[in-house]
């Protein structure tokens, strides 16, 4: 994981909110979150029969990290895409 977090996503001298590899994760959470619900059980997939045989539960403590973390893997390639 990326050390560097962009610095503050809305600068101004009296911030001390959100940094900007956390505004990228907030802005990346829509979509992980339809990949990690909807899209990774869709059944175009080859593997479709055993994605969906999995037992799952609406947002339970391991899909929730899940999708926090897929979040925070886009913000991080975000932020190196601004490097280039």
């Amino acid at each position: 994981m990326s050390n560097d977090n962009g610095g503050k996503a809305f600068p101004c001298e009296i911030s001390y909110g959100m940094t900007l590899r956390d505004y990228f994760a907030a802005k990346a959470l829509p979509i992980c979150y339809q990949y990690w619900m909807q899209d990774y059980y869709h059944p175009d997939y080859s593997d479709a029969a055993d994605r969906n045989a999995e037992e799952r539960h609406e947002l339970d403590g391991n899909i929730g990290a899940l999708i926090a973390e897929t979040a925070y893997e886009m913000a991080d390639a975000m932020l190196k895409a601004r490097e280039q």
